[in-house]
């Protein structure tokens, strides 16, 4: 459905991408805010992120925003004399874990919602004190308040509980798996995230408004790329800003490039957490080789801080042209030829074949996206369905499986490579000449723009506010795995608790995304 169908008054389009997409903001209250939520459901829609904000005089406001056939519709609701917001997660079941993070930032509360425990708050801070309020200076100190968090539990004969987290073995974020299992087979997962708070959200209205890409960067190091583009082209669209066609096309080859080092890693540690330890060390080495050309024509290993506002930050010099040409053609090759092996050896298949199936019919409940939810047939891509420049002219190429277990979206970690490849050498053979960057005027009104990037994972979206003086008075970041870490939860019932690390890897999910 497109946004003009929904028939909301005083609709603002704030800006159109380079493309075939747009961003819309609409100001609703509370009746077309459910009314809009059921419409877009019905009519295939996404809900992409929900968040709140304190404007000026203590006003606090809840926005939501939605995929539509032509863009993203940024619904606002102000909060007046009613306590709180009509609840969507009866409609957008993913939105329950958003709308409990809202309460502990902010204070506002989803009238009706049947789960309202702690999302963020840990007991680090009162259940009366919300760190995004005004009053709020992010330098308060508090004891630790931390009680038992309220476990759904399962009864029955034989029913016991194992607890997994939040500190892990190994390097890896923080993180509870609470397991209701009879013998070793699962029969409920539920997760408890949120441990690493770190306040990004308040930190980004101390942060000058052209220097908040380094900020944003840095939610997730595996991101970075997408992150810091859906960043900064918030901050163009909010300026009216106009890139070069080169820094266009050089920031889909640093996303491209971001895209295929996760999927290398994570095709490693799925051989590694299924016994095969020789898949590991070469796309180890693969990944490895992948991140010191990263280094080499760029200046950073994970491209971190390439992506400025109005364009990049280092240019591509023409040696290194010819260096990726012949890296893609031997990585892919090799890339190739681990497929094989993978598809050969039967003790691979055996586990990756039929564990953690995630069904379509869940993944739609769940409102899943990116490379999950492509390998449960649910074909959703930005660079495709919403094409910014300069996806809207290189054409990329969905790849989607329909089985939704772990060797789906081991295939489609592979097909994904190969696809990237191709992007690449199609960026690289039509890179335009010119200039790398604009200079972005940011003494102007306040305004607000939406970047909305197709990252690895899924789509990253950021919703940006300016303030006067080239300030920041709001800033919200979504990573895709507020919508897929619930489809998990489903996706290991019926499995034992040893295939567990398997299927979480097969999903890989981000912790930091969920700690702002």
């Amino acid at each position: 459905m497109r946004v003009d169908a929904l028939g909301l008054p005083d609709t603002i389009r704030l800006s159109a991408f380079t493309g075939r997409s747009s961003a819309f903001l609409a100001r609703v209250d509370s009746a077309a805010w459910s009314r809009t939520a059921a419409t877009v459901r019905e009519t295939g829609g996404r809900l992409i992120s929900l968040w709140g904000t304190e404007e000026t005089a203590g006003a606090l406001v809840v926005s939501a925003a939605y995929a539509m056939e032509d863009g993203i519709l940024w619904l606002q609701m102000a909060i007046g004399d009613e306590d709180g917001y009509p609840d969507l997660s009866i409609v957008f079941p993913c939105a329950t874990r958003m709308q409990r993070a809202v309460y502990d930032l902010l204070g506002l509360r989803a009238i009706g919602a049947g789960d309202t425990r702690p999302w963020l708050n840990h007991g680090s801070w009162p259940a009366d004190y919300h760190p995004l309020q005004e009053s709020a200076t992010g330098t308060e100190q508090f004891e630790s308040l931390e009680a038992d968090y309220p476990f759904v539990p399962v009864a029955g004969d034989g029913v016991h509980e194992i607890a997994v987290g939040p500190i892990h073995a190994g390097v890896i974020e923080p993180g509870h798996f609470r397991f209701s299992v009879v013998g070793e087979k699962v029969l409920r997962l539920e997760e408890r995230l949120g441990y690493a708070h770190r306040g990004v959200e308040k930190l980004f209205e101390r942060t000058p408004l052209l220097l908040g890409h380094r900020l944003a960067g840095r939610i997730a190091g595996d991101t970075t790329v997408a992150f810091s583009w859906a960043y900064c082209m918030a901050v163009e669209r909010a300026l009216n800003g106009r890139i070069p066609p080169r820094a266009q096309w050089l920031r889909a080859l640093l996303l491209e490039r971001e895209r295929i080092a996760n999927h290398l890693g994570d095709l490693g540690a799925l051989g590694n957490d299924a016994g095969f330890a020789y898949g590991l060390a070469q796309f180890s080495r693969l990944k490895e080789d992948w991140l010191r050309l990263n280094d080499e024509a760029f200046g950073h290993r994970l491209l971190m801080d390439r992506i400025v506002p109005g364009g990049i930050s280092t240019d591509l010099d023409a040696r290194f042209v010819a260096t990726m040409l012949t890296q893609c053609d031997r990585i892919d090759a090799q890339v190739r030829v681990m497929q094989r092996v993978y598809e050969d050896q039967s003790g691979l298949q055996d586990r990756f074949a039929g564990s953690g199936v995630l069904s379509a019919k869940v993944a739609e409940h769940f409102s899943v996206c990116g490379l999950v939810g492509r390998a449960s047939g649910r074909i959703t891509d930005l660079r495709v369905d919403h094409p910014y420049a300069p996806y809207h002219e290189i054409q990329t190429q969905v790849v989607s499986d329909d089985r939704g277990d772990v060797a789906a979206r081991v295939a489609v970690r592979f097909g994904e490579i190969y696809e990237s490849m191709r992007l690449i050498q199609t960026l690289l053979a039509g890179l335009p000449d010119g200039d790398i960057v604009t200079p972005l005027e940011h003494d102007q009104p306040p305004s607000r723009g939406v970047g909305w990037i197709e990252g690895w994972r899924g789509d990253v979206f950021v919703a940006l506010e300016s303030g006067e003086n080239g300030t920041i008075s709001r800033c919200h970041c979504h990573d895709p795995s507020w919508q897929n870490w619930p489809a998990l939860e489903h996706a290991i019932i019926g499995n034992i608790v040893p295939d567990f690390p398997l299927i979480n890897k097969s999903f890989n999910l981000n912790y930091a995304g969920h700690d702002l």
